[in-house]
């Protein structure tokens, strides 16, 4: 992708994002390029999915077809969520102690096993193993999982989106073990590797099938 490419992208963007919605037309006007060069862009951002399409009625003649950023689209903006998490939790270790912590990791878990639970209930240990994989993949880990033998699955994820977070309180890393022990009903959960704590690219577990699983 060259560099023009990539800057005019950046400022379609930015300008959904300054102006909330835009018509091809008036990007076309902002950036001083035509409108069959905005509409190959906006092609571009709506099937990668950072932008979606609104008709907008309008007093007279046909509705506008309006365009405006996805919440994928807004995430692609500097966000500081880590630092922001980090301190609040540095804050209340200073008041509460870890104790605190501690119990907020553990209600994180239980809200998040009450969350997915229900849509593996009835599913057999490697439709489970698929299932979380698809689950941790929504939530930005870039999570692959691979049958080793008839009853063991490597889990290896590629991102941390709180890996901040982690390598100051490792009890994020245990509750995450503790969430895949009980979504997938097995006690052979073996963190491999782990990113927080090691000097290793991405966390891998390995997920024993229970015996009496199907």
């Amino acid at each position: 992708m060259s560099n023009k490419t990539t800057s005019t992208r950046d400022m379609i963007m930015k300008g959904l994002k300054k102006h909330k919605e835009r018509s091809v037309g008036e990007i076309a006007r902002e950036l001083e390029i035509t409108e069959m060069a905005v509409r190959r862009h906006i092609n571009s951002l709506e099937k990668d999915g950072f932008i979606k399409t609104t008709l907008v009625r309008q007093a007279m003649g046909r509705p506008a077809t309006k365009y405006s950023l996805t919440s994928k689209g807004e995430e692609q903006f500097p966000r500081n969520y880590n630092q922001l998490s980090l301190g609040i939790l540095e804050d209340l270790e200073a008041i509460n102690g870890n104790e605190l912590i501690d119990q907020l990791f553990e209600r994180r878990k239980e809200r998040l096993k009450k969350m997915y639970e229900v849509e593996m209930e009835h599913d057999s240990f490697e439709k489970r193993v698929a299932t979380l994989a698809a689950i941790q993949n929504d939530n930005g880990y870039m999570v692959e999982w691979e049958q080793l033998d008839e009853e063991t699955y490597r889990f290896t994820e590629y991102n941390c989106p709180i890996s901040q977070v982690a390598k100051a309180y490792p009890v994020a890393c245990s509750c995450e073990q503790k969430l895949f022990r009980e979504l997938l009903k097995t006690e052979g959960v073996i963190a491999e590797n782990c990113a927080a704590k090691e000097d290793v690219p991405h966390c891998v577990y390995t997920f024993k099938k229970p015996k009496d699983s199907k």
